[in-house]
């Protein structure tokens, strides 16, 4: 049997997970009507409002991040809502699928793959809905799938101006990443998932839920059953669950979330932006362009463009190498981009070392001197702090 690789993630989910997080998903499961899961589901959903800056409900499902957005969705709309929605990659797109799969009446804006979304397109559309038809704007915070952030805050402010509209927004990638205070920028359903920033793996998503989303809610009439948030809610009352939850994924969530604590916010946002502007302009360094608007990279992960070379192959060697997984490019970037995820339990030495594993891969294939390389490695430890 061959030797198993020390393969470190890079890519924007799953992302590394802490050894305190491996044990204790490795407890022994409880039963998840016990007292015990009870406390623990307490504890959990306080420090689920502490990460996501709110007073509001914050509710767990068992499923993925898009479960967490399609419940969003189909707990607070009508069949026939007129809806905002924003798509400028892979994921903006989903929500329109989604949006649209379920008899929304959607208006779509949009962006150049790598632009983010211009926030006047939303001020404009909502100013000129006298009548108040648009009951939601849906988009993503981080598009992940170019390396583009939007500016949330700017859009939300439009959408509060409007005042019947939810915002449904995806911050998946965004919340422990970036700030994303709820409450302030009074977001009504913001939804993630547990491989991202909480660093545990995939099979949890949170949907925090304003008071505004609830009394939508009540008139709801899109089908559902088990991604109901009215069942969540009122299972949350008494610390439980509508459905057997991952138990064990609650274990680590718990521990994910006081390691959390422990950094702090402030810390954990400051982290994201040095190993983002680490691997952004070493790699400019590298003669490789950024894919992304320059002024709007996401904290999570840096899409990099690549010419003369296949970026799925790039990628293979990079992995074959030197055991570090980076992510492709989707749809018709593939082969064309490659993102470097930095997101979660992501440190300098694993920043320097996926500097060190491009630029030296670039090397190999006579694009760039050795000498960049070293510059490269410089660059990236100015900014981590490290020299």
């Amino acid at each position: 049997m061959a030797i198993q690789q020390k393969l470190s993630l890079m890519i924007p989910g799953p992302t590394p997970v802490p050894e305190k997080v491996l044990e204790a998903l490795g407890r022994h499961p409880i039963g998840h009507r016990s007292k015990d899961f009870q406390e623990l589901v307490e504890i959990t959903t306080q420090n689920l409002k502490w990460l996501h800056q709110t007073e509001n409900d914050v509710l767990t499902i068992t499923g993925s991040g898009t479960a967490a957005m399609e419940a969003g969705i189909i707990s607070t709309l009508n069949k026939g809502d007129k809806v905002i929605c924003g798509e400028n990659g892979k994921f903006g797109q989903r929500w329109v699928k989604v949006a649209k799969e379920f008899g929304l009446d959607v208006i779509k804006i949009d962006a150049k793959w790598g632009s983010p979304l211009n926030p006047e397109d939303f001020k404009n559309i909502l100013e000129k809905d006298d009548k108040k038809e648009i009951k939601a704007v849906i988009l993503t915070h981080s598009e992940t799938s170019t390396g583009v952030i939007n500016d949330l805050e700017l859009i939300s402010s439009h959408i509060r101006k409007h005042k019947q509209a939810l915002s449904i927004i995806d911050c998946v990638t965004s919340i422990g990443a970036c700030n994303v205070p709820v409450d302030e920028w009074e977001l009504d359903v913001v939804a993630s998932g547990s491989q991202k920033g909480y660093m545990i793996p995939p099979g949890l998503s949170f949907v925090s839920m304003s008071e505004k989303a609830w009394q939508s809610s009540k008139e709801s009439n899109l089908p559902k059953f088990y991604l109901n948030l009215n069942s969540y809610k009122k299972s949350l009352l008494s610390n439980s669950n509508p459905y057997t939850p991952a138990v064990n994924l609650v274990f680590a969530l718990d521990q994910s979330l006081k390691m959390m604590k422990e950094e702090g916010l402030s810390k954990i946002f400051k982290r994201h932006e040095r190993h983002k502007l680490a691997i952004s302009e070493a790699a400019k360094n590298l003669n490789l362009k950024l894919f992304a608007d320059e002024k709007h990279l996401s904290p999570s992960v840096t899409a990099i463009e690549i010419e003369g070379i296949d970026a799925e192959q790039f990628r293979k060697s990079i992995k074959s190498n030197y055991d570090i997984l980076l992510a492709g490019g989707q749809d018709h970037l593939k082969g064309k981009i490659f993102r470097v995820g930095h997101l979660g339990y992501v440190n300098d030495r694993d920043i320097i070392s996926v500097v060190a594993a491009i630029g030296n891969t670039l090397v190999e294939q006579d694009k760039i001197s050795a000498q960049q390389t070293g510059e490269a490695l410089k660059i990236a430890s100015n900014y981590l702090g490290l020299t």
